[in-house]
């Protein structure tokens, strides 16, 4: 445990600073996190003996990377991610170790993790970025605690016990609950600074967050059963690999800032 609190806090502590510091800091960051997941997914594949083709996952993050640095619009972002499909498939051609699974699972790789690591990147140099990222942020982590707790003390039902066969419905339940408090602090911190959303936008969010969380949590879980570990990696001490901890995030922020680009349009 002890281990494990101390690797958080690290964790926390570098994400912190490279979210703050500056629009590149955190196009950076959030491509090097997506770097070490596809690392960690195309090392994974070969326990099942599938070789898929990681530098196409590599060079897409690194491109769509420097796309998000000079804010390229959605035809250039659109044009990066169908080359990266057409170079996945094309790797099963190309070579004989990739093979045709090869060639599926770098396809599956470039849209998990890699397209929404890219997202996160595009959300960062957005108007919306310090909005997003602590409300989605906020959200995915209390549920996360909520969730957890619950279904450690009252979990019976399972909800997915072939994927996940600790999480239980009332699990979840505890963690959709959990928006409430979410909204209700985020309310508080953001209230009366230039960040300030009104509270029924930050409930909204919180709850499609949080639900799009779990989710994640559940679609990772899924690969892993595929791929038969507990875990992608020990990069990050206590917490497994980083796609073990960015899992719930990477669908928890781009439903927060579809909700509050969409609440920024009507307003």
């Amino acid at each position: 445990m002890k281990t494990r609190v101390i690797s958080g806090v690290v964790l926390f502590t570098i994400t912190l600073l490279c979210v703050l510091l500056s629009p590149v800091t955190r196009i950076i960051f959030f491509a090097v996190a997506g770097l070490l997941c596809a690392y960690e997914y195309s090392r994974a594949l070969e326990k099942i003996e599938v070789y898929c083709c990681a530098w196409v996952m590599y060079v897409y993050i690194c491109a769509q990377a420097t796309l998000a640095f000079f804010h390229a619009g959605p035809v250039a972002l659109i044009s990066c991610f169908c080359a990266a499909v057409f170079l996945a498939l094309f790797s099963g051609i190309l070579h004989k170790k990739v093979s045709g699974s090869g060639a599926l699972y770098t396809l599956a790789g470039v849209a998990y993790p890699c397209f929404l690591f890219n997202l996160l990147m595009v959300i960062s140099v957005t108007d919306l970025w310090a909005q997003t990222l602590l409300v989605g942020s906020v959200a995915c982590m209390l549920c996360d605690t909520a969730a957890l707790l619950g279904g450690s003390r009252f979990g019976k039902h399972k909800v997915a016990p072939l994927v996940s066969p600790h999480k239980t419905v009332e699990g979840c339940l505890f963690g959709l609950a959990s928006s409430l408090p979410s909204a209700v602090l985020l309310f508080f911190i953001l209230k009366n600074t230039s960040l300030s959303l009104p509270f029924s936008v930050i409930l909204i969010t919180c709850v499609l967050a949080s639900s799009m969380g779990q989710i994640g949590d559940l679609a990772e879980s899924l690969i892993k059963r595929m791929i038969g570990v507990k875990d992608f990696s020990n990069l990050i001490p206590g917490h497994g690999g980083m796609f073990d901890r960015a899992d719930s995030l990477l669908f928890a922020i781009p439903t927060a800032y579809l909700c509050l680009y969409i609440a920024h349009l009507i307003a």
